[in-house]
């Protein structure tokens, strides 16, 4: 049986098989080239956050602000400490740089939704009376994430925070606590991070030290001499 233009039926039906061959073959190979593509652009956000975890850290802890909060009776000193949680005022700020507003920020080791995730929240600080919705009693609780929550981290395994005390005469690695509540400044903060995954395509995630260069004692009012 031939068809008006001369083909057998066999041969239009072969001709069909064919290009619905190479329909499929090219539809399988956009949708290998789209998942490739898709896991190499989240490789590149990942290595991109943890270039720039760093940074912004040493940025935001570094940047750190002797204040104080106006909880309770008294005046208390923001900068508080513990392996997973950490709060204080910084002159940096994640929208704006250092050309913004201080903030008042806590750091925070959260569940996400691959292990560990560290988050940093921030809120304006124009001075004492501003922590004041964060108060409970005489000291600051601990704070709570939000969707306005920025992550610094994330698919970890592990993460804790380390406070060094201000010793000049002792080496950078003596002396360091696991949790900070005196009343002035560390000396340094470190945090420890171990990642979830080990991949050789994804930059590994480094613990992050931060001197901290600032020694004015926070409580004490400082006059000019006359």
């Amino acid at each position: 049986m031939r068809c008006q233009k001369g083909f057998t039926l066999i041969e239009l039906m072969i001709s069909i098989t064919l290009v619905a061959a190479l329909s499929t073959g090219m539809l399988m190979a956009m949708r290998t080239s789209l998942l490739s593509l898709e896991k190499i652009n989240s490789r590149l956000q990942f290595n991109r956050r943890v270039m720039g975890m760093e940074r912004v850290l040493t940025r935001q802890i570094g940047g750190v602000m002797p204040v104080t909060s106006d909880c309770g009776s008294g005046r208390v000193p923001i900068f508080r400490g513990n392996p997973d949680s950490l709060r204080l005022v910084s002159s940096y700020s994640m929208a704006e740089g250092a050309r913004g507003y201080p903030q008042f920020d806590e750091f925070q080791v959260v569940k996400g939704e691959n292990g560990l995730r560290l988050i940093v929240t921030e809120h304006l600080y124009t001075g004492p009376s501003s922590t004041k919705p964060f108060c409970g009693g005489e000291l600051l609780p601990p704070g709570q994430a939000n969707p306005e929550s920025w992550i610094l981290a994330d698919r970890l395994a592990s993460c804790s925070f380390f406070y060094r005390e201000q010793l000049p005469d002792q080496p950078p690695s003596s002396k360091w606590l696991t949790s900070w509540d005196k009343p002035d400044l560390p000396g340094a903060v470190r945090i420890e991070m171990t990642p979830l995954d080990s991949s050789p395509a994804l930059l590994p995630v480094m613990n992050v030290t931060v001197p901290i260069h600032i020694t004015r004692q926070v409580r004490p009012w400082y006059d000019d001499a006359l």
